[in-house]
Parts: structure tokens; C-alpha cells; sequence
């Protein structure tokens, strides 16, 4: 193995989702042998003031990683101008990062994962990142398999992968004008993934991760993910920025480690299984609430409201 890739941990203002998750990543095998660096963003206003500094006081305490560094923003940028200037200027010294956010509980594997995949593929045009997580469906997966475009639920990349990521989403939107690549890119138009971009296209919202899915995807790129999932999320308790109340992604994670070599090629059973899973949670049923909360990005964390328009809840 090449030398592990450095951790970015995003945070704010969420002290025990933080708690949770660098203590699953200090269980990690090669956790002891991984450089951590912890990217703080600001506080908004004077009442969100005393929980950053509090989150901040325990960022002091941490240990259990060669070294850990803290980036302590000093003006308040917005968690998808945190991540994406975060990301950039980490990548452009290192070369490759695992990425994760505040509310990411990993398996103990998760890190052999990530680093063995960075090393397998890093030569593979083809291959845009590797994650960590997929959703609960209902269909049993390979080991390892590849999708097209990329995801953001504990992910990695190289630089190569990450000069792919188009920060406008006007020129991103102008690339769909072909129904077959939407219905694609939407999983058989069973979420309306291109609704999400054209609603940050216009400005209505801000999100980084449906930039992030178009530019793999229209580049016509592959990520990698575990056919069991080496990260939970715990931010579906409506505490986060873009997320409102689900247990809809509730899953187990690996309690072993996973063999990362995979054909390189869209797995048709997994993108068959996802379209199934959006499917299910979008499907109407009796005594379901209107505001079926439902995935932003393909296995992200960000979570709108499912009314008759996906419109997302501010």
C-alpha cells in the first residue's frame, strides 16, 4: 500500500454527531496511521456562536491519528463552500483525500477500503472515486461494484477526479438536452435528480453534491461502492443544514473487510436495485405523511421534502 490518504472531516456546530464519528474512525484500522484534518466553519450569527466554540473546545482533545491538523474558519462559508474549498486546497497538496462529514459513523474497515481502493484504481481513467456507503435496498449486491457518476456519503478522489467538478450548474444543466440521458440520470426517472439540479442551476439552492454526481456522471465516469456499507449516517434527526427527520437509510455496516477489485463497468444490478429503492420511498402508501423525506443526492445526505414536486423544504 502507498502511503494513506489524508482524512478531511467537515464540522460545525454538532457536537455529539462530531463525537460519534471521529470515535467510530478512531477504531479504524489505519486510523494510527492516517493524518486527520478537521475543517471548522464559522458561526453563522451570535446564537450559533456558543456550539461552535464548544465543538471546537472538544476538536482540541482529539487524538488516536498520526497527526491531526484544524482548520478554523474565521467567517461563517456555508457547508457546500466549506467542503468544496476544503476539498481543493487539501487535494492540491496531497493529491488524493477521503472525505467525510460530522454525521458519518464508519466501519472499522472503512479506511483499509478507501486507501486499498485509492491505490487499486488510481490509474484508472474510467474510475472518477471510490465510497463508502450504499443504500439499503432490498436486492443482494456484489461485494464491490461500480455506478456512474460519483457520491458523497464518506468518499474519496484524486485530483484528477476532482479538476472533473463543474462549480456551474447552468453549463451542467445545458449538457442534458437528451431524454434517454436524463431518464438515466434520474434512475429511470424514478428521482427527478435533474429537478435538483436545475433548482441549484437556478440559484434556489446551493448544493454542492448534485455538481459533483453531474460532473462524473456526464464525463461519463465510475465510482466505486461496497455492496455492504462501511458508513451509517446519524444526521436524519433534522439537526443538519439540508436534512429533515428518516430512518429510510438506517443501515448495518460491514463487519469485515471487503476484496476491492471489481469489473470496471456499470453494474446494471445495482443501478436496477437503486431505481427499486427509489422506487419504494417514493412510492405513495396509506397512512404515509405527504413529506416522505428522500435522498438529495444518490446515497447523500441531503434530504428534501417528497410532496407532489420534490420542492425542498427550507
Amino acid at each position: 500500500m502507498n502511503s494513506t490518504a489524508p482524512i478531511i472531516l467537515f464540522v460545525y456546530n454538532r457536537l455529539e454527531h462530531t463525537k460519534k464519528t471521529v470515535e467510530a474512525l478512531q477504531q479504524n484500522f489505519l486510523a494510527a496511521d492516517s493524518d486527520l484534518y478537521i475543517y471548522s466553519d464559522a458561526a453563522k450569527n451570535s446564537e450559533a456562536k456558543i456550539a461552535v466554540d464548544e465543538l471546537r473546545s472538544y476538536l482540541r482533545t482529539i487524538c488516536g491519528f498520526r497527526s491531526v491538523h484544524l482548520e478554523l474558519r474565521e467567517t461563517n462559508l456555508g457547508v457546500d463552500e466549506n467542503i468544496i474549498s476544503g476539498v481543493t486546497e487539501m487535494i492540491k497538496t496531497k493529491g488524493r483525500v477521503i472525505v467525510l462529514e460530522d454525521d458519518l459513523v464508519t466501519s472499522p474497515w472503512f479506511l483499509k477500503y478507501m486507501n486499498e481502493a485509492l491505490d487499486f484504481y488510481e490509474d484508472e481513467d474510467s474510475v472518477i472515486s471510490i465510497h463508502g456507503y450504499t443504500l439499503p435496498v432490498k436486492q443482494k449486491l456484489k461485494e464491490v461494484f461500480f455506478l456512474k457518476g460519483a457520491d458523497c456519503w464518506g468518499w474519496a478522489t484524486w485530483k484528477r477526479g476532482w479538476d472533473l467538478l463543474e462549480l456551474d450548474g447552468r453549463i451542467l444543466l445545458n449538457q442534458f438536452t437528451d431524454e434517454k440521458l436524463k431518464t438515466e440520470f434520474n434512475f429511470n426517472n424514478t428521482y427527478d435528480y435533474i429537478g435538483a439540479l436545475t433548482r441549484q442551476a437556478s440559484g434556489k439552492t446551493k448544493e454542492w453534491d448534485i455538481r459533483w454526481y453531474a460532473s462524473a456522471f456526464l464525463a461519463d465516469k465510475l465510482t466505486l461502492y461496497p455492496g455492504i456499507s462501511l458508513v451509517r449516517n446519524i444526521g436524519h434527526d433534522a439537526s443538519g443544514t439540508h436534512c429533515s427527520a428518516s430512518n429510510l437509510y438506517d443501515v448495518i455496516l460491514s463487519e469485515t473487510p471487503l476484496n476491492i477489485k471489481a469489473e470496471i463497468t456499470s453494474d446494471y444490478g445495482a443501478y436496477n436495485a437503486y431505481e427499486n429503492f427509489f422506487k419504494i420511498i417514493s412510492s405513495p402508501r396509506p397512512k404515509r405523511r405527504k413529506w416522505l423525506g428522500i435522498v438529495f443526492a444518490k446515497g447523500k445526505a441531503r434530504l428534501v421534502n417528497f410532496a407532489l414536486n420534490f420542492a425542498p423544504k427550507r
